[in-house]
């Protein structure tokens, strides 16, 4: 393991005092919990707490990277060789999909969080291999015509080679660490491309997120929207708009690209204006009040990751903006929701929503919820730890 991890500026300013005396109260907390909670989830693949206890999931499931990404995080303090471990013996768990070559399009989930991480902080060359492999197969699901990365494989009713889904912005880090460490721009060319087609296509006029669109994969072109995992076509899933602030900053911050950023402030400035009073968001900001509207903490915290890299980003007038932002959303997060005090209960962060139109893990922790909750804490801390 190599040193700890330095402090970091937000646009020169530094993260406040009072800021990071409060973050490091809470990393408090986070590491207490994980130590604990990490002893009975060992190796595994975490997605949502059922009853108290985090379930364990297939190594091919789009949210095997996030458990390793949390323990990562906190070995990033140093003293943490257990923890560090866990994260090593799941990592090589994941060999199974990555050699059976079904690796999909959350490739970035997965690897980037766990063997990417492991590279960065140890220079373990096994895992910069693995990161590579994964890599490649997310590249080979680029559709030239159409500049996307398609979504998912087919199924015996559905020809799904035409999809594809707002979620993967998020995974293209790992195309863009791919060609960073072997020289190669064609990574890069790709994940850019891609980033492109969401600011085309996905990315509304007004900031809103389409979930899923369909293209013709012959000829490239856009033929619809399908609803998703968000109430209707037409509406806002809050999540996706989470993967959009997020996931175009970080395309921005590894290509210079102006429209990259500027989609993001504009997502930004949608998600914002659309909260509730207590600044956590509910699944889709455009839901109908039948069935109730429940909360999906798990975009509240990732949007505030995408608000904090934005503050390092824009000039020092914007920046407070989008670090307060930030900031307002995580102590909801952790007053409102935390569950410190829940001894039965795993997760770190109440009232994720995984899939409401699917009924599925409705008002509960969420294991990607929970990193990137802990990921926002350690950034407010100012700690300079970069997984994407």
């Amino acid at each position: 393991m190599k040193e700890a991890v330095s402090k970091q500026q937000v646009h020169g300013q530094g993260i406040p005092d009072s800021m990071q005396e409060w973050a490091e109260g809470v990393w408090q907390q986070i590491e207490n919990k994980v130590e604990r909670i990490s002893k009975r989830i060992g190796v595994s693949f975490p997605h949502a707490s059922v009853d108290g206890l985090y379930d364990n999931m297939r190594p091919s499931w789009w949210t095997a990277g996030f458990w390793p990404g949390i323990l990562w995080q906190i070995s990033a303090d140093g003293n943490h060789a257990s923890m560090q471990q866990i994260a090593e013996l799941i990592e090589e768990r994941l060999d199974e999909p990555l050699y059976a070559l079904a690796v999909h399009h959350d490739a970035g989930f997965i690897w980037t969080l766990s063997a990417v991480a492991n590279f960065r902080m140890t220079g373990n060359e096994r895992s910069k291999q693995r990161g590579l492999m994964a890599a490649s197969q997310l590249a080979s699901r680029f559709n030239l015509k159409g500049k996307f990365i398609r979504a998912w494989h087919d199924t015996e009713q559905v020809n799904r080679s035409g999809w594809s889904i707002i979620d993967t912005v998020m995974n293209l880090p790992l195309l863009y660490w791919a060609s960073e460490v072997t020289g190669d721009p064609r990574f890069r060319h790709i994940a850019a491309a891609h980033a492109e087609t969401v600011l085309e296509h996905f990315l509304r006029p007004d900031g809103s997120s389409y979930h899923i669109l369909q293209f013709d994969s012959e000829s490239g072109e856009k033929i619809g929207a399908m609803s998703g995992q968000g109430y209707a076509e037409e509406s806002a899933w809050a999540r996706g708009s989470a993967w959009m602030i997020y996931g175009l900053v970080l395309s921005y911050n590894y290509t210079g690209d102006d429209r990259f950023l500027n989609g993001a402030k504009r997502a930004a400035h949608f998600f914002l204006a659309n909260l509730p009073e207590d600044k956590v968001p509910h699944w889709d900001f455009r839901a109908s009040e039948e069935g109730g509207k429940p909360r999906d903490t798990s975009a509240g915290a990732c949007a505030a990751c995408g608000l904090i890299e934005l503050a390092k980003i824009v000039p020092q007038a914007e920046s407070f903006l989008y670090l307060g932002a930030a900031e307002q959303i995580i102590r909801s997060l952790h007053e409102h929701y935390g569950a410190w005090d829940l001894p039965g209960e795993e997760g770190l962060i109440l009232s994720g929503t995984s899939n409401l139109p699917g009924g599925v893990h409705i008002d509960t922790p969420l294991i990607y919820g929970d990193f990137f909750f802990v990921e926002a804490v350690s950034k407010l801390r100012g700690t300079a730890l970069q997984l994407w």
